[in-house]
């Protein structure tokens, strides 16, 4: 008659066995392998079925400290570290950013694009950079259009396509940590500029839960140079 563990797991090599086990030594090198088999089928009966670990209660009262590495992170300069208020209400906002663009994902990645958006390969990297911060950052060429004023029309090649919602939206989670990637990698060699800071943004306001440590690694990454930039600010 079968165990229950055999019914829920049957054995990969069904071996019949003989009752006796008068000849088996447990403590000695099996001496072929039916006697290999019978050596662990014996030690697994041997094992409980439950197995309960032993916790002190008293050590889980106390309080547990996790340590998390700021490795290569600068320090703030006197005057430039933000306050516990204003971190309170961007994390606010960049969280009702999150929850919108996750209830009105369908709704945008319908709607159409204009015929002048083409969206890379997913692993051209030169032509997402070429996408999202245009040509003349690409270049060096500086512009006298402030951040304020609009995107000129029809001249997204020069200064990138906005991350725009009907964009943002029909990109999949793969397509989201690459560009992720393809940029914070182009920032640590460049400028911060407007551009790339609102790709950025959005990018990141993309990014789904749980995330992938491939996510946990371009965020670091991408808090040391921030930091880096800001020890500079003097």
């Amino acid at each position: 008659m079968k165990s229950d563990a055999e019914e829920l797991m049957p054995r990969q090599l069904p071996v019949e066995f003989e009752d006796t086990t008068e000849d088996l030594d447990l403590n000695g090198p099996p001496r072929n392998p039916r006697e290999y088999l019978r050596q662990v089928q014996l030690e697994a009966s041997l094992c409980p079925e439950v197995v309960v670990a032993q916790i002190d209660p008293r050590k889980l009262k106390k309080k547990q400290t996790v340590n998390a590495s700021v490795a290569g992170c600068h320090a703030a300069p006197v005057g430039f570290s933000p306050s516990l208020g204003w971190q309170q209400n961007q994390v606010s906002n960049f969280s009702d950013v999150r929850q919108s663009i996750t209830k009105n994902r369908k709704h945008w990645s319908s709607q159409t694009l204009d015929d002048n958006v083409l969206l890379p390969k997913l692993t051209d990297e030169d032509s997402w950079k070429r996408f999202c911060l245009g040509e003349s950052v690409l270049l060096g060429a500086s512009s006298d259009r402030t951040d304020t004023e609009p995107e000129p029309a029809l001249d997204y090649s020069k200064f990138g396509f906005p991350p725009l919602l009907s964009i943002v939206s029909r990109l999949n989670q793969s397509t989201v940590l690459m560009v992720l990637e393809i940029l914070i990698g182009w920032f640590e060699e460049h400028e911060f500029t407007p551009q790339l800071g609102r790709w950025l943004y959005s990018l990141l306001a993309c990014l789904e839960k749980p995330l992938l440590p491939e996510a946990h690694s371009s965020i670091r990454q991408l808090a040391r140079r921030c930091a880096q930039l800001r020890s500079t600010l003097v």
